[in-house]
């Protein structure tokens, strides 16, 4: 979106943007979506209302296969189409680490909608719960394990939390004395891994104080059969497994596999351009650059990496057209922010040496993720959401929303 933007009303290049949705919508707040604090329009854009009036064409298609000796692209609705140069922006996917029975039976929260299918199987679950009247029975469907404890875990976790205190006895006044128990198990000997030793004991202290088991140093190695297998021999029963532990960069056939790093992301030199190919080049967390002294392993997969270099790189293709050297990407580290429950945040900025939680971490993370959110009516929305939940302690969108045959709906 930010690559977008800064070429638009230029006049050395014809731009097209290729997504397989005709929306752009906010990673980071997918979670919220998905236990029910936000809506998904308070996340997510039409592509083609952005750009309204603008010199860009949008193709609602996923890219199937690249033809890089041709210069040619070949589309999910049968169309193909030349470029002069390429850049990929298309992010990640769940990684399961090749374990087939998770990724069949586990919850992911990659896109809008697993968010959205998330929502409706968890008010589905609470409606099973209610009714349920064998006490072991119940307490499987009240069990929430969340298999990872980075920003996503923790933060999702939070909400459940929240969930539990202030609205399942409202709600379902069948589950007011039933105990819901969530747990967060991370391989890590800390959660929020990547960011300070404070904030490292300020989530695992806000989680637990919030009634959330949290296991380190422990891997799920299966789910089967209502049960989660531990790496440290133990077993949760529970119908609600969200997987957070990873992601996995998309791939492209016809991009050679010399080309893509650890990850599976594609290897980038300092102007993004991607290894063995002159006009191809890749942004986000679907790019790995090797050059920054100050990150050897890579940036982090992380909004912020992404819009600055979507915005230099815009800049690099424009001094291309006017025959101008490319600068280096450089990567401004503004910090690390997670947000756990509705009152608790936690931020390490400027490379962690700086600190915040409490108020000013709370207000902190509001700010940056307000002024991420691509449209005004985005953050109208969301501010106006959250503000309803803050002051209320609840949320009126926990409903279920049907799509399919109309004819096979009772």
């Amino acid at each position: 979106m930010n690559l977008a933007r800064q070429l638009l009303n230029n006049k050395s290049y014809d731009l097209t943007l290729i997504d397989k949705n005709n929306y752009n919508y906010f990673t980071p707040l997918l979670y919220q979506v998905a236990t029910s604090f936000l809506e998904p329009s308070s996340i997510s854009y039409p592509f083609r209302k952005v750009f309204r009036k603008k010199n860009i064409t949008f193709r609602m298609a996923s890219l199937l296969k690249v033809n890089a000796s041709e210069n040619k692209l070949y589309l999910s609705d049968g169309g193909e189409l030349a470029y002069d140069y390429l850049v990929f922006a298309a992010g990640t996917k769940t990684n399961f680490f090749g374990n087939e029975n998770i990724r069949q039976n586990a919850f992911s929260l990659k896109d809008v909608d697993d968010a959205l299918y998330f929502r409706n199987e968890w008010i589905k679950t609470l409606e099973r719960a209610s009714l349920e009247k064998d006490s072991r029975e119940r307490q499987r469907w009240l069990t929430i394990v969340v298999a990872g404890g980075g920003p996503t875990g923790v933060e999702v976790a939070g909400m459940f939390a929240e969930m539990k205190k202030y609205i399942l006895g409202k709600d379902y006044p069948e589950l007011k004395n039933a105990s819901m128990e969530i747990h967060v198990i991370d391989g890590a000997p800390n959660l929020l891994s990547s960011m300070s030793d404070k904030t490292h004991k300020a989530a695992y202290r806000a989680l637990s104080e919030l009634g959330v088991h949290v296991k380190l140093n422990t891997r799920v190695l299966l789910y089967d059969d209502d049960k989660v297998h531990l790496s440290d021999g133990s077993v949760i029963e529970t119908k609600t497994l969200v997987w957070a532990a990873g992601v996995i960069a998309n791939t492209f056939e016809g991009i050679s596999e010399q080309s893509l790093g650890k990850g599976r992301r594609m290897i980038t030199d300092a102007y993004n351009r991607v290894q063995g190919y002159d006009n191809i080049f890749a942004i986000g967390d679907i790019s790995i650059q090797f050059g920054d002294n100050d990150y050897p392993g890579g940036h982090p997969q992380l909004a912020q990496p992404a819009i600055q270099q979507g915005k230099a790189l815009a800049k690099n293709l424009l001094h291309l057209a006017k025959g101008r050297p490319m600068r280096p990407f450089k990567y401004f580290d503004r910090g690390d922010m997670a947000i756990i429950g509705r009152r608790l945040a936690v931020a390490d900025l400027f490379k962690h040496k700086l600190h915040l939680g409490g108020l000013p971490g709370l207000l902190g993370w509001l700010f940056i993720h307000l002024i991420s959110l691509v449209n005004y009516n985005n953050k109208i929305k969301t501010l106006y959401n959250w503000a309803v939940a803050y002051l209320t302690q609840d949320q009126a969108l926990r409903m279920i929303f049907r799509s399919g045959d109309r004819e096979s709906r009772v």
